[in-house]
């Protein structure tokens, strides 16, 4: 297969598995999306969801998030990991957007990512989910399946979201992110994936397994 072929064949197979593409982190808005993005890193959508609930009872928005100190940000979301750095990228961001963006989240990838905390995937997922902005950001999933499937050469993130954004339709991007994302998860693991399952690597023809990467 071309790789024009295989992202049609992909994009195929993924719409029969997954026709609809619900936002895998629980928010209300784009604040409560951006707070829940920040807190998954390295960190499993369920766990975060189980966590914002307490975070957003006391702060679901810049205004009351500050008025909560870093100390009590960081004991709440601390089963998420990394709470030392989160609480205060939480705290931080939530200051700046009161400063400069009047308690808003800003719709553009310059001001996002000048956020504490707030790296390209982050703003990318916050562009398209909240935004509907066409994006294709890339996790670990993602990265390691456009390689398996040999749309992307696993150099890095930055490479995959350029050769993925080339292939794909532009109108695809925010659907299928999310689709490959529920596939990796539940058909392709990283380690030792069982073709039988993985039925679309099997079709495809290509069984590479790249080396565990964390964007």
């Amino acid at each position: 297969m071309t790789r024009k072929e295989k992202a049609e064949f992909i994009m195929e197979e993924l719409d029969k598995i997954y026709p609809t593409t619900p936002v895998p982190l629980d928010h209300k808005d784009p604040y409560t999306l951006l707070i829940a993005v920040l807190l998954s890193a390295q960190c499993t959508d369920i766990r975060v969801n189980q966590i914002t609930p307490y975070l957003f009872a006391k702060a679901d928005n810049p205004y009351d998030m500050v008025k909560l100190s870093v100390e009590e940000i960081r004991e709440i979301i601390k089963p998420c990991g990394l709470s030392p750095r989160k609480s205060k990228a939480i705290h931080r961001l939530s200051e700046i957007l009161i400063e400069k963006h009047d308690g808003i989240v800003p719709d553009n990838y310059e001001d996002l990512e000048f956020l504490p905390g707030v790296g390209h995937k982050t703003a990318a997922v916050v562009m398209s989910q909240a935004f509907g902005v066409p994006a294709f950001p890339v996790d670990t999933h993602i990265h390691r399946l456009l390689y398996r499937w040999g749309i992307s050469n696993g150099k890095n993130v930055e490479q995959t979201e350029k050769d993925a954004k080339k292939v794909f339709p532009k109108e695809k991007w925010n659907k299928l992110h999310l689709q490959i994302i529920f596939y990796g998860r539940s058909h392709s693991p990283a380690r030792s994936p069982k073709l039988s399952v993985d039925y679309i690597t099997e079709a495809i023809g290509t069984k590479k397994v790249l080396k565990e990467f964390k964007p």
